[in-house]
């Protein structure tokens, strides 16, 4: 028996877990730009419905990764996303819209911001 080599890749595949999450919180920190969106409009949405979809994604990688700790963050937390963007598309004035588009956008912040502390406990 080699205990140097079973050392090795021991610390090896700890380094490789704890690479992986510190690449999916990379992801969902980059997505934090959606925070001085302020105003409704095509290209706005478009910006968050891109984040929404890119936090989508991520979620179901660590949710796959590590069950236990992100399985609520994926059932929860993206749900609430997904409401927030249908109240932006179902409204039919621009006041509810823009009103609307502000808690999508804040509903989006906290579950990224939600995912990445998760991620930082692993590390």
């Amino acid at each position: 028996m080699n205990y140097s080599n079973d050392i090795f890749f021991g610390i090896t595949g700890i380094f490789v877990i704890i690479m992986g999450y510190a690449k999916e919180r990379g992801k969902l920190e980059k997505l934090m730009k959606i925070v001085g969106l302020n105003v409704y409009n095509e290209k706005n949405l478009a910006i968050m419905v891109d984040s929404h979809e890119k936090y989508s994604h991520t979620i179901r990688i660590l949710k796959n990764k590590e069950p236990e700790a992100f399985t609520v963050m994926y059932t929860n937390d993206l749900q609430e996303v997904k409401d927030g963007r249908k109240a932006v598309k179902e409204s039919e004035t621009d006041e509810i819209r823009q009103s609307n588009f502000i808690i999508y956008r804040d509903v989006l912040l906290r579950a990224l911001e939600k995912a990445i502390k998760a991620t930082q406990e692993f590390v």
